[in-house]
């Protein structure tokens, strides 16, 4: 009985971490904290195991590296300096946060709002550092969109392997 509930317990919370990828939140590392809680509390020799946890931390940190690199790859294969991919990724960021509160919409609003918000940071970052490095105009436009479209499939990259984690925890319950 405790199993089961502890287990509807990590696929709530799960699905909520799913939800925190598109706040551009670690969501994945909160996936793996909560099979991590659940592996000590629950206490079983059914379900998941410490294997499950280890292939779950691998998932979580391929997500990351996708996240990271594909705009910062996008970019500079679009001859973006070092200046621009870090500003990019800055104000993706800081954009992500302000998006947030952008849209007043609960949860939709939030998550469009994140969204749309690291990808007008990660255009406006590429472009402010080629501004900065004296690029010409068109170059820095085509950077930024670049960098913007980089970041945009990289969030889809890492909340696709975010959905894999989920459901393989899913699944290992059984």
């Amino acid at each position: 009985m405790y199993y089961w509930f502890a287990a509807t317990i990590l696929v709530t919370a799960n699905a909520a971490c799913v939800g925190a990828n598109m706040l551009m939140l670690p969501g994945n590392w909160f996936m793996v904290g909560t099979l991590c809680l659940f592996l000590l509390t629950a206490g079983t020799t059914t379900g998941p195991d410490w294997t499950t946890l280890i292939v779950v931390v691998v998932l979580a940190v391929l997500g990351e590296i996708l996240e990271m690199f594909t705009g910062s790859a996008t970019a500079s294969k679009k001859g973006a300096s070092r200046r621009a991919v870090v500003l990019s990724m800055v104000l993706s960021m800081a954009g992500s946060i302000a998006g947030a509160f952008v849209i007043p919409i609960p949860v939709i609003g939030t998550a469009i709002g994140a969204i749309a918000g690291a990808a007008v940071g990660a255009f406006a970052g590429a472009w402010m550092g080629e501004a900065w490095k004296g690029t010409e105009p068109m170059q820095r436009t085509e950077i930024g969109t670049a960098a913007m479209s980089g970041r945009m499939i990289g969030m889809l990259a890492k909340l696709s392997i975010g959905a894999a984690i989920f459901v393989f925890q899913v699944v290992s319950l059984f």
